[in-house]
């Protein structure tokens, strides 16, 4: 596993010490995976749209030249 140091203000700091219960290390590494696999998704949807683009595209086209051709 790779380890990343953060930067945070000291008000922050005091604040979280005031709750030692909670793993903070361990919440961090969560929240960066759950972002970093909803970010992967979203850019694999947007690809899966680029591609149906074209396909609309190139459909609309379709129904106007035949629009023309009555």
């Amino acid at each position: 596993m790779v380890s990343v140091t953060l930067s945070i203000p000291e008000e922050v700091h005091k604040l979280m010490k005031r709750f030692p219960e909670v793993n903070w290390s361990g919440l961090v590494r969560v929240c960066i995976t759950e972002k970093a696999k909803k970010l992967a998704i979203k850019e694999e949807i947007l690809r899966q749209l680029e591609k149906e683009k074209k396909f609309n595209e190139w459909a609309v086209s379709l129904i106007r030249e035949g629009r023309k051709n009555r």
